[in-house]
């Protein structure tokens, strides 16, 4: 676990609707990041509305971890701009409201669980009473006193998240979140995450597991760096036709054209930027031929 860093933060193919949409809470604008001299994200924008669980599920490798570490401030990227809060990520002033759970989970095994949580609430200076709220909240009342060594795979992401929801962030990224869980653990951490979004935070939870995709309100599919769709799951359901969102991302593939329709476009049935940028290009076309 870690909240947004005060380290040093960031100084295919994204929708141009995402960028300074309205009520966004982080916005992405043809962000370029390069490892190993190769592309991992190649001009990619988008924005994660307010108040919603936003999934960004694609198979692994595709640039998800890498997305999100360059939301919280601590990828080197090589251009672009990426605005957490109206803040450039990784800003001092995000520290206490962006939280961060890893892959892997973040705490230290020689320690019990409350003395986990008391010391990142020292570290990021949040109220003493926090450290009973989010072991109650996490639901490690009964495990509070014993070394996170000695905990399950899923009880020791469960330490990492109560730290993240020290000072009640309004933003929360979680890498992976659910992998390794069996079926009741998962079901359990959906529904806080969807008790958390009814109060106002802001959630990016990614996932390789496509099913998850159903307790979203948005979802971002990633595949080699690139969006290949930014829709909720019934629009991107119906713009491919598919009965099921990994069917759909496999339609998706297919048709080479992203599936981009911004929160403005379902409101009010636009047909979202891939289909006006088709039909901008086929009225090109006919005028070039006149």
């Amino acid at each position: 676990m870690m909240n947004s860093s005060d380290d040093p933060g960031p100084t295919h193919h994204g929708g141009a609707h995402a960028v300074g949409g309205s009520g966004a809470a982080i916005i992405a604008e043809d962000l370029h990041v390069v490892r190993g001299g190769a592309p991992v994200l190649d001009g990619l924008s988008l924005a994660v509305p307010s108040g919603m669980i936003v999934g960004l599920l694609g198979p692994s490798g595709s640039g998800k971890t890498t997305l999100m570490r360059s939301i919280v401030g601590v990828q080197v990227v090589k251009s672009g701009r990426i605005e957490v809060l109206g803040l450039p990520a990784g800003s001092r002033d995000l520290r206490r409201r962006v939280g961060y759970v890893t892959q892997q989970a973040s705490v230290y095994d020689d320690l019990t669980v409350r003395q986990n949580i008391s010391y990142f609430r020292s570290v990021l200076g949040a109220p003493a009473s926090d450290i009973d709220r989010v072991i109650e909240r996490t639901d490690l009342g009964s495990v509070a006193g014993r070394l996170v060594g000695s905990l399950s795979g899923g009880q020791r992401g469960r330490v990492s998240l109560a730290a993240a929801l020290l000072g009640a962030p309004e933003v929360l990224v979680l890498d992976e979140p659910t992998v390794g869980l069996d079926p009741v653990l998962r079901v359990e951490l959906w529904g806080m995450f969807r008790r958390l979004a009814d109060e106002g935070t802001t959630l990016l939870v990614s996932s390789h597991v496509m099913d998850e995709a159903k307790r979203c309100d948005r979802l971002l599919l990633m595949r080699d760096g690139a969006l290949l769709a930014d829709d909720t799951v019934q629009g991107v359901l119906e713009v491919t036709g598919a009965d099921d969102v990994e069917t759909a991302f496999l339609r998706l593939i297919d048709r080479g054209q992203p599936d981009l329709r911004s929160p403005d476009d379902v409101a009010h049935g636009g047909p979202g930027r891939h289909a006006a940028e088709a039909s901008s290009s086929q009225t090109a076309a006919e005028e070039e031929k006149r």
